[in-house]
């Protein structure tokens, strides 16, 4: 498993409930822009219409190298795969109670093909993304110390 993008604001400004594995239809040209780490996940979320799944805000850039008539849109909705089933349990999830679907990374699986992670989560409040980051600086304190007396 090669990971192509990483969603890192997603891990501050959620709680991570439940992960699941989910196909995305992608281009060529959007293949090997994410093959050279041109893609980000900052801003971008899951939406499920019409009982399909959509990667919304994701960007893809496009390689300089790619013909004028051949490039992709670069924010343009992406459809995700999943079964049905699944895709029903999530929007129950996030109909019923204030809970939100995000991508967490994109990834090259063992058959070399691009699949997303993406997580159902419920959004920090201010003062829980405060008490992780205090946490995470006394564990890089900590390690610190440890490295000095080593």
């Amino acid at each position: 498993m090669k990971v192509l993008v990483q969603n890192k604001k997603a891990f501050h400004d959620y709680i991570i409930l439940d992960k699941f594995e989910a196909g995305i239809v992608l281009k060529g040209s959007e293949i090997k822009s994410l093959r050279n780490g041109r893609g980000n996940l900052k801003d971008s979320f899951v939406r499920i219409i019409k009982g399909e799944m959509f990667l919304l805000n994701a960007h893809i850039s496009y390689l300089e190298t790619t013909n004028s008539h051949f490039r992709h849109d670069e924010t343009a909705p992406r459809k995700l795969l999943m079964h049905k089933k699944q895709i029903d349990k999530l929007f129950g999830s996030v109909s019923t109670g204030g809970m939100t679907i995000v991508p967490l990374s994109l990834y090259l699986n063992d058959k070399n093909l691009v699949k997303t992670q993406i997580a159902l989560a419920k959004g920090k409040n201010l003062h829980d993304k405060r008490e992780a980051i205090k946490k995470k600086e006394a564990n890089l304190e900590a390690a610190r110390a440890m490295a000095r007396y080593k």
